[in-house]
């Protein structure tokens, strides 16, 4: 896995060499309906209390995902959107992956929903497996989580692997009086509708996130929506999203990184795409 400057490159997974260990805790079992394959459930208690539930699928070389928003580690694993993904993965590697504070099967009542305490999160997620040195996969906003774990430890990660990431948040990407009133206009829609049985306010964000979709993939988007998180948490989520900046960090990072893009995405532009690969050096 290489990163070039200004170059968007093809996916390649190759090289990941490094031996790994899973700490010892209680451990859920379960079972694909889909396949054969199991993964196993484990929780662990972040800086500040909050419970984070994490799942490891698959053997050999450990591939840690930094967590997105709208996960749930039972329901991914049945997905129509994620669920191939998963489990290729976890036919070559050792998947960790894990329910971000205030989603899916980690706590949902959390005193802060921060950028600071996501980063804090994976680094207790990282203590809990044991892994020493493993190589990290950011997709969305869980790039700029994995971009700044690498930095700070750099003796861990053997690889970055980003795909439709961003290195500015909405608005540090522009803060005109229009875009910030669209900003919170997205966030008190989410505050208004996210729980309601009525999927009319949801969809607004399911065609954003899939607009190719399948009908059976946006049925099953916008229910992820609803039991993966509450709409005061959704709209926090989004208040601190848009705040996400780790462009001085991005020189910083000192492993081969892999960007990858969707040139369609109608929720990133394809420059901070560019960005982050403009500016990752490569060793």
């Amino acid at each position: 896995v290489s990163g070039v400057p200004g170059q968007l490159l093809r996916p390649h997974f190759g090289g990941l060499r490094r031996p790994c260990r899973m700490g010892h805790c209680r451990v859920f079992q379960t079972r694909s309906v889909m396949s054969a394959q199991t993964h196993q459930i484990r929780f662990a208690r972040s800086h500040d209390g909050v419970r984070l539930a994490y799942a490891a699928s698959g053997r050999g070389h450990m591939l840690i995902k930094a967590a997105t928003w709208l996960s749930h580690l039972e329901h991914d694993w049945e997905s129509p959107v994620w669920r191939h993904l998963l489990q290729e993965l976890s036919l070559r590697w050792q998947l960790v992956r894990y329910d971000e504070r205030g989603c899916g099967l980690s706590d949902w009542e959390v005193p802060e929903l921060t950028f600071d305490s996501w980063v804090r999160d994976l680094e207790t997620v990282v203590e809990a497996t044991g892994a020493e040195r493993f190589a990290l996969l950011g997709l969305s906003q869980g790039a700029s989580i994995a971009i700044a774990y690498a930095v700070k430890h750099p003796e861990r990660v053997t690889h970055l692997v980003l795909h439709g990431g961003y290195a500015r948040g909405r608005l540090i990407r522009g803060s005109t009086p229009q875009q910030m009133e669209e900003a919170e206009m997205m966030a008190r829609l989410a505050e208004i509708g996210w729980g309601k049985a009525d999927p009319s306010f949801r969809q607004f964000f399911t065609t954003q996130f899939i607009p190719g979709g399948t009908p059976e993939q946006h049925q099953w988007l916008d229910e992820l929506e609803r039991i993966t998180t509450s709409p005061k948490n959704a709209a926090n989520f989004m208040r601190a999203f848009d705040t996400i900046d780790v462009t001085s960090l991005l020189e910083r990072v000192r492993c081969p990184t892999l960007v990858m893009y969707s040139t369609r995405d109608a929720r990133v532009p394809i420059d901070e795409g560019r960005l982050i690969a403009s500016r990752i050096s490569v060793f």
